[in-house]
């Protein structure tokens, strides 16, 4: 069995590359099932962030798992391989496993130590879950990701600075104005991530912000989440908006810009500054708006530049965080190689639990039906308490078992001391 992962991120693919492979989160579910479709994939799920977009894999057969999976990447976004091949990187077993903590620990971020990426993690392993993708082997590789990403931010320092592509945002717009006091502010969406970026211009004492969102329920719903007063707006008071604001912030879920040059170049004649931020994938904010004069527009490929002032501290912070998940994964790997002894153990408590069955039903015939059915539950514990104490030592010492030979040689000796029937051996990808 292998474990692998396919995908693309800020660090393989430009943001024009990653917003044409997104998959937004009311299509992954379908995206898992289609992946799992694929004679190869035994288990699968997919984490898809605005910097990501990674396909976790369980397969029999490593090659054409990874051949599989870039081709549901393909078919499932209508592009071309070959197009997108040049953008996407490939992990396997212990590669992937090392990736996915590191991922979970805000370690492969584009702001380093963010926390929002633990949350998704949790999102992909939920989602992989409901959609029937996940088995035993990527649960645990999840659930152990969760554990090591927590690990991580409750032990170091790493989360000190900016911390999500939203800080940053705010960070680098603060950097660049100087202060965001009584700047006009047009905020566009109510998600999460605007929720964040809310809750940190408000820290920098950002003072003058219109929210506008499709749903003028649900921005009035988040903007009363604070104690600064902000106005709200629909979204067919867009442009309005965005003609008196002196910095904008994009972060819906719209598929297509809601921002263009066309539509923007009417509102911003004069020598009026205008900077937009758009934090999206796909992109609200069109590219060609670059090209206005009077328009700084920024995207989550310029937050490097933010990330880059709070490096040297965080990168400290990384690497006592590279050595907790080395322990996370080490933690990992015995459990991996533990279920080697599954099919043996099953086999074997399957013959004892038959013999115990045999030999109560030989024994209760022999004390009469009325005694049989009046101490029937009694003497049902009894033997099955017996079988369990008698196999519990073996099967923990068994499994317990660190070196691989001396485990697999003890396998060896209960198949043949208890005549068990040969079946088909899990074996995991060692560790190199």
């Amino acid at each position: 069995m292998f474990i692998a992962v396919v995908g693309l991120s800020h660090r393989t693919a430009p943001v024009e590359i990653r917003e044409q492979l997104s998959i937004p989160e009311s299509q992954v579910e379908e995206a898992i099932a289609t992946l799992c479709g694929y004679p190869h994939i035994e288990e699968a799920t997919i984490l898809s962030t605005c910097n990501r977009l990674e396909v976790y894999i369980v397969t029999g057969d490593m090659e054409s798992g990874v051949r599989e999976s870039m081709q549901f990447l393909a078919e499932f976004k209508q592009l071309n391989l070959a197009k997108i091949r040049p953008h996407l990187f490939t992990l396997l077993y212990q590669d992937a496993i090392m990736h996915l903590m590191r991922v979970a620990g805000g370690l492969d971020s584009l702001v380093l130590g963010e926390g929002q990426i633990l949350a998704q993690v949790k999102t992909a392993q939920r989602v992989g879950q409901s959609s029937k993708g996940m088995g035993r082997i990527l649960n645990r590789l999840f659930k152990s990701a969760i554990t090591a990403g927590k690990r991580v931010r409750t032990d170091t320092d790493i989360g000190t600075g900016a911390v999500s592509i939203s800080s940053a945002a705010v960070e680098l717009m603060q950097a660049k104005q100087g202060s965001l006091i009584d700047l006009n502010i047009a905020v566009v969406g109510a998600g999460k991530m605007c929720r964040l970026l809310l809750t940190h211009l408000i820290a920098k004492k950002a003072n003058r912000i219109t929210v506008i969102n499709r749903s003028l329920e649900k921005a009035q719903k988040l903007v009363s989440h604070y104690d600064v007063e902000m106005a709200v707006e629909p979204i067919e008071a867009l442009l309005e908006c965005v003609a008196r604001a002196d910095l904008v912030f994009t972060g819906t879920g719209a598929t297509e810009p809601l921002l263009y040059r066309e539509c923007l170049q009417p509102l911003l004649d004069g020598d009026r500054l205008i900077s937009m931020v758009d934090i999206s994938v796909p992109r609200n904010i069109a590219a060609d708006v670059e090209e206005l004069p009077n328009v700084h527009c920024y995207n989550v490929d310029d937050l490097s530049v933010v990330v880059e002032e709070n490096r040297a501290y965080r990168l400290k912070m990384a690497e006592k965080a590279e050595a907790m998940l080395e322990e996370e994964v080490d933690t990992f790997y015995e459990w991996w190689r533990s279920l080697e002894t599954v099919p043996t153990i099953s086999s074997l408590r399957d013959k004892v639990e038959t013999i115990r069955a045999q030999e109560m039903e030989k024994a209760l015939s022999r004390l009469g039906s009325e005694f049989a059915e009046k101490h029937l539950e009694v003497i049902d514990a009894l033997t099955r308490g017996i079988v369990n104490k008698i196999l519990h030592d073996p099967m923990v010492q068994l499994r317990a078992q660190r070196d691989i030979e001396a485990r697999r040689a003890a396998m060896r000796s209960l198949q043949v001391l208890f005549n068990l029937e040969s079946q088909k051996q899990f074996r995991p990808q060692e560790r190199s």
